[in-house]
């Protein structure tokens, strides 16, 4: 019978678990036995009992990891802390391949499988495995709300006897999953919303939800869609008409959510200190891209920064200030993976080497490092 454990989380301001109760009994519903670390949940609003009543065993690290086929994580942990894991066993997680090569290689030197969550193809059946998208959509969301409580004023209109209060313009920067979720939440409190991207394919998205959609028009051919549906680096050309049209632009607004990132690069810079300076005293804004070098000139995370008046905040782990939610759609990603490839006459989970997905997430097999984007 496989065995799948589940540690608790050792990264600083990490609050996430890696399954919760509901991904706990169907696991063991298709025979697995499961083991949680003691209070690897707490944090996420799951207490030990809630696994137990579920099936799990609970127990220490060594007793949670001893003979355990597979790990889950959120976040990659300490090698040292898998030793005595079986050789071969699989760990699925979170495990920022390009900013932890270090801890990749010694995955592979410890004999572990290591498959990154994040490598996840955009593909149709991968869609629900996709931690991504699960957790940028609660992250956007997450950044309206912390934007709207800095903010000392209102999001929507309002008329009153004593005269009215006008709305919030919000502009988000990036409409990716996190940014159309900005984009739904930031609408919903009553804000006048506007977004761009550098993709041109997102205009319809934007102007669905409600918002007025900012674009480059003068400049011809350049669509930013690279593969996978991620953004692609733009031109030089690109980069001028757009911080042209931005500053124009964001002047004007009360609330900027950015959200840019490029996979295995550090974050695009999207607004210089030169246009904060533009924006009203008292403006806010939110840089999801913060644990990623930022989008925002200055911004540091997990700080609220005053730049020319204006806040500008971000937070190192966002999805970690929803915990109890995250963790539950992270969960679901991982159970959805793992029981798509599950064996039944195996009994486990079983990765073809020729399966699209498994070339892309599968970091290291047999003592080496042999996924292309690592070795490339």
């Amino acid at each position: 019978m496989v065995k799948i454990a589940v540690l608790k989380e050792t990264a600083a301001g990490e609050s996430r678990v890696a399954a919760s109760p509901e991904t706990v009994k169907k696991f063991i519903g298709l025979g697995a036995r499961v083991s949680i670390e003691k209070g690897a949940g707490v944090a996420a609003s799951v207490n030990d009992a809630d696994y137990e009543a579920m099936g799990a065993s609970v127990g220490d690290l060594s007793a949670t990891i001893k003979d355990a086929d597979i790990i889950l994580g959120i976040q990659g942990p300490d090698p040292k802390a898998l030793k005595g894991m079986k050789s071969g066993a699989w760990l699925v997680a979170g495990l920022d391949p390009f900013g932890q090569r270090a801890r990749i290689d010694a995955y592979a030197k410890a004999g572990v499988e290591a498959l990154a969550m994040e490598f996840m193809p955009r593909i149709t059946r991968a869609q629900s495995m996709d931690i991504l998208s699960s957790q940028s959509n609660l992250s956007g969301y997450k950044a309206v709300i912390e934007a709207a409580s800095v903010y000392g004023r209102a999001f929507p209109m309002m008329m009153t006897a004593a005269g009215t209060v006008s709305a919030a313009k919000a502009f988000i920067m990036g409409v990716g999953v996190a940014g159309l979720q900005a984009i739904a939440t930031a609408r919903r409190l009553g804000a006048q919303v506007s977004a761009t991207d550098v993709r041109s394919a997102t205009k319809e998205q934007i102007e669905s939800l409600g918002a007025k959609a900012i674009f480059v028009e003068n400049v011809a051919g350049i669509e930013g869609e690279g593969a996978g549906g991620y953004a692609t680096e733009m031109s030089d050309e690109y980069k001028a008409a757009q911080a042209e049209l931005v500053s124009a632009h964001i002047a004007k607004q009360d609330i900027v959510i950015t959200t840019a990132l490029i996979p295995g690069r550090p974050a695009p810079r999207l607004v210089s200190d030169a246009q904060i300076a533009t924006m009203k005293p008292g403006s806010v804004i939110f840089d999801l891209a913060v644990a990623q070098g930022g989008n925002v000139e200055g911004s540091k995370a997990d700080e609220v920064v005053i730049k020319h008046g204006v806040k500008i905040i971000g937070y190192a782990n966002t999805p970690a200030h929803l915990a109890a939610d995250t963790s539950a759609l992270f969960s679901r990603n991982l159970f959805n993976f793992l029981s798509a490839f599950w064996d039944k006459e195996a009994g486990r989970p079983v990765l073809p080497d020729d399966d699209e997905i498994t070339a892309a997430i599968r970091l290291t097999k047999d003592g080496k490092v042999v996924n292309e984007r690592l070795l490339a």
